[in-house]
C-alpha cells in the first residue's frame, strides 16, 4: 500500500506509561500498563484543536503516514487524514491510540504480566468499549487536552466515539461516527462467535496460552479473518470483483482453491494470521458484543443518550449489511429526541461495511465540510457548543447546553 497524495509523511509512534490502576467494567483492574499513540499536526496554544481517532477492529494507532524504515506501512486511514484532507492536519492536532489489549504496542495478552513475568495470555482481562474510552481520557490528560474538538471513528471506532459523548460529555465538542450501530444484532454476535470458535478449535491455541508453546493458532485466526472479511464486503462488490471466475479456466473436481474469491479469502486470512494476535481478536470481538449503551436504561436508547452534549455527524452506507443504515437511524432518532444537533447522511456506495475506509467523493466531502465547520467554530466560539446540521443533510435540533 502506498501513501495517498498529501500524506503526513514519515511518522513515529510514542509510548505512554500509566502506573495508576485502571478499574475495568468486568470488576478487575490493571496497573502499570502502556498505550502506544501517534500524533499528527500541531496542538494550538489553546489546546482546543485536538481530534481523537478511535481504532477499528484490526487497526491501530498508525492512522496516517508511513514509517521511514517501512515506506509501505501506510496508516489505515491515510486517505482521510493529512494536509488538505477531510481531517486536515494543517488545522487539527490528531491523535491515534492503540487500545488496551491490542497487539501493536499497547499492553495486551502478549505483554508480560508483572505478577509472573510471563505473557498474560488467556489471563488478560476482558475489556469493553467503555474501558477503552477511559484509557483514552488518560491519554488526553497526559497530552494536556481538556476537551477534544472531535472524536471520530468508523465501525468499532465509531462506537468508541459515541461512548465518549456519554462518559465524558463535557470533554468532547463533536462526535463523528461512521458505519455504526447502537449495539450488535444477534446475527453479528453470531458471526463473532463463529470466528472465536475457529480460533479456539485450532490445536495450537492451547486455551489462549500458546505463547508458552512457541506456536501461533494461524489456521483458526485465518478462518476467523475469512469469516469477518466476507461480512465487511457487500454481495454486489464481491460479484463485481470476483463473480464466479475460475483460476484455471475450468472445474478441477477437487477441494483446492478453484474460484478467484476462494483465493482472495485464503490470501487475506493467511496474511492476517502473520501479524495479528489471536487473543487480541478474541478480546476485541467480545468488546464489540458487549457494547450496548441502552442496556442500563431498560433498552431505552433515547434515555441512554441523554447525557450527550456534543454535536454529531453520523454516516452510513446503503450496502453495509453488517451495520445497515436503519441501525444508524436508531441513534439519530434518539439524539433528535434529546434535542441534540445531528447531521446524518446515507451514502449510496457499493462496498459494504468497508466503505468507511475507502475513497468516496461524497463521503469525504461531507466529512471535510463538517471539519471545516468545527474549525470555524474553534475560531469564533471557544465554548464547546454543538451546532446545527449541515444544510440539507438532516433535521436541525436546538443546540444543547455547553460548558459553563
Amino acid at each position: 500500500m502506498l501513501a495517498t497524495p498529501g500524506s503526513v509523511g514519515a511518522v513515529a509512534p510514542q509510548t505512554l506509561h500509566f502506573a495508576q490502576p485502571l478499574a475495568l467494567a468486568g470488576g478487575s483492574s490493571i496497573a502499570g500498563y502502556s498505550l502506544t499513540i501517534e500524533t499528527y499536526g500541531t496542538l494550538n496554544a489553546a489546546r482546543s484543536n485536538a481530534v481523537l481517532i478511535c481504532q477499528a477492529l484490526n487497526a491501530s494507532h498508525h492512522v496516517a503516514g508511513m514509517y521511514a524504515d517501512q515506506p509501505d506501512n501506510v496508516g489505515w486511514w491515510d486517505n482521510m487524514l493529512g494536509p488538505g484532507k477531510p481531517v486536515d492536519t494543517n488545522r487539527f492536532f490528531v491523535v491515534g491510540v492503540n487500545n488496551l489489549g491490542s497487539c501493536f504496542g499497547s499492553t495486551g495478552p502478549m505483554s508480560p504480566d508483572p505478577a509472573t513475568g510471563k505473557p498474560y495470555g488467556a489471563s488478560f482481562p476482558v475489556v469493553t468499549v467503555e474501558d477503552w474510552v477511559d484509557t483514552q481520557a488518560r491519554v488526553a490528560d497526559a497530552l494536556g487536552i481538556e476537551c477534544w474538538a472531535a472524536v471520530m471513528g468508523g465501525s468499532l471506532g465509531g462506537m468508541q466515539a459515541l461512548s465518549w459523548t456519554l462518559r465524558y460529555p463535557r470533554r468532547i465538542r463533536h462526535c463523528v461516527a461512521v458505519a455504526i450501530a447502537p449495539k450488535l444484532s444477534a446475527q453479528n454476535i453470531a458471526f463473532n462467535e463463529v470466528a472465536r470458535t475457529a480460533i479456539r478449535s485450532d490445536p495450537d491455541f492451547h486455551g489462549g496460552d500458546y505463547y508458552a508453546h512457541g506456536v501461533v493458532p494461524k489456521r483458526g485466526l485465518a478462518v476467523a479473518r475469512m469469516i469477518g472479511h466476507i461480512t465487511y464486503l457487500s454481495g454486489e462488490d464481491m460479484a463485481e470483483r470476483f463473480g464466479r471466475a475460475l483460476r484455471n479456466g475450468d472445474y478441477q473436481f477437487g477441494y483446492g482453491v478453484e474460484f478467484e474469491v476462494e483465493s482472495y479469502l485464503r490470501y487475506q486470512g493467511d496474511k492476517f494470521s502473520e501479524y495479528f494476535d489471536a487473543n487480541t481478536y478474541m478480546l476485541i470481538t467480545r468488546a464489540l458484543d458487549y457494547f450496548d449503551p441502552a442496556r442500563e436504561h431498560g433498552g431505552n436508547l433515547t434515555r441512554a443518550l441523554a447525557p450527550a452534549e456534543a454535536g454529531f455527524l453520523l454516516v452510513s452506507f446503503t450496502t453495509d449489511w453488517r451495520f445497515p443504515p436503519a441501525r444508524a437511524r436508531e441513534v439519530v432518532e434518539a439524539l433528535v429526541a434529546n434535542d441534540r444537533a445531528v447531521t446524518y447522511a446515507e451514502i449510496d456506495a457499493p462496498h459494504g461495511h468497508d466503505a468507511f475506509l475507502l475513497d468516496d467523493v461524497r463521503y469525504h466531502r461531507l466529512v471535510a465540510a463538517y471539519f471545516d465547520r468545527i474549525d470555524r467554530e474553534l475560531h469564533s466560539n471557544p465554548i464547546p457548543l454543538p451546532t446545527s446540521p449541515l444544510k440539507g443533510e438532516a433535521r436541525t435540533a436546538p443546540a444543547a447546553r455547553g460548558e459553563p
